[in-house]
């Protein structure tokens, strides 16, 4: 463990969020309206309370598509870079401090372990900064001899480390290391006292080798928010019970149980070619003053979810965006934003 280095929280305050922009040339070219339209709303509502970096393919394209908001363009900062895709949580850069000093570490991304193009996706955190879209006094760190995405790490900011082993001990990332020398560099260069281990849970039609974003998440530093499953004709169900059983095991940073929350199972959804997506309600991002939580077009479990997430920040609104075009490439909310701590941007 390194004491001089702080990973902030989610619900830390934050300067800025980024969004990488759809465009014709991605996987999302024969929806591109719809989710722009997906795109556009979760923009609109980040603007509001903060500043938003957009990565995009045309800036003027995307001038355009959110002309309808000019009086929330101060907040804009658009840097152009080629993009493989638009899963911003995965291929950006992780923020810490380091005795005080700001710094970004660029980790690989390399498509979830080979599974999908990522030589641009790869570059853009090096990108924005050759292009100062960070403050001056902000430093890039190059990671690049680990491969590791945003979706995999959920920080308490006390020094626990949220994560899956299935994602992290996944072949096609960091085989050359053993799962106690991945835990040894984690908790080394994020400074973290411990790391939370969850050995169970899937979400069928998932990318990521199923990243802790998609299953159970810090709302502060005693809450866990977790999908639970209640139908046993499901498939998920057998695995979720057994990770519910374990975070029923785990104590927070002061040694006590953590307060669990649980949000709905989303309804099952199929693409047209009857496979099931993966629709889940863990996948919110938290942003100053408010939690933005993907819904399904499903308005009696969208509703509960809210309502349950509600029971965990009791201080923030939460603001439902329909997300049923994001899951269509099998990613939801939480996937396509990454948030940049205050003053950093």
């Amino acid at each position: 463990m390194n004491n001089n280095i702080f990973f902030p929280a989610e619900w830390y305050q934050q300067s800025a969020v980024q969004l990488t922009w759809p465009h014709l040339n991605t996987d999302w070219g024969y929806m591109i309206e719809d989710v722009t339209a997906c795109y556009v709303n979760i923009a609109v509502e980040i603007l509001k309370r903060q500043k938003l970096i957009i990565v995009c393919h045309s800036a003027s394209l995307v001038k355009y598509q959110l002309e309808g908001y000019k009086d929330l363009l101060g907040n804009l900062t658009l840097v152009e870079l080629p993009t493989n895709d638009t899963w911003a949580r995965d291929h950006s850069g992780i923020s810490v401090f380091n005795r005080g000093e700001k710094q970004v570490y660029d980790f690989t991304f390399n498509g979830w372990g080979l599974k999908f193009a990522a030589n641009y996706d790869n570059q853009i955190t090096r990108g924005l900064f050759a292009k100062q879209t960070f403050y001056s006094d902000v430093e890039l760190h190059n990671k690049k001899n680990f491969a590791l995405e945003g979706g995999a790490l959920e920080s308490d900011g006390k020094g626990t480390l949220l994560t899956t082993s299935e994602c992290l001990l996944s072949p096609n990332r960091n085989s050359f290391l053993s799962k106690e020398e991945i835990e040894d560099y984690l908790k080394e260069i994020f400074g973290l006292d411990r790391i939370l281990w969850l050995d169970h849970g899937y979400m069928v039609g998932d990318d990521t080798d199923s990243h802790i974003d998609t299953l159970a998440r810090f709302c502060d530093e005693q809450t866990i928010a977790y999908v639970q499953c209640t139908d046993r004709n499901d498939e998920h169900y057998e695995a979720l019970a057994k990770m519910e059983e374990q975070l029923k095991t785990f104590v927070d940073y002061t040694g006590k149980p953590y307060k669990l929350i649980t949000l709905p199972m989303a309804k099952a959804v199929y693409d047209e070619d009857n496979s099931r997506l993966p629709a889940t309600y863990a996948n919110f991002l938290i942003i100053n003053g408010c939690v933005l939580l993907p819904f399904y077009n499903d308005e009696e479990t969208d509703e509960l979810a809210k309502k349950q997430l509600q029971k965990a920040f009791p201080t923030r609104e939460i603001v439902g965006i329909d997300c049923s075009s994001l899951i269509r490439q099998h990613g939801s909310l939480h996937c396509v934003t990454m948030q940049y701590p205050e003053n950093f941007v």
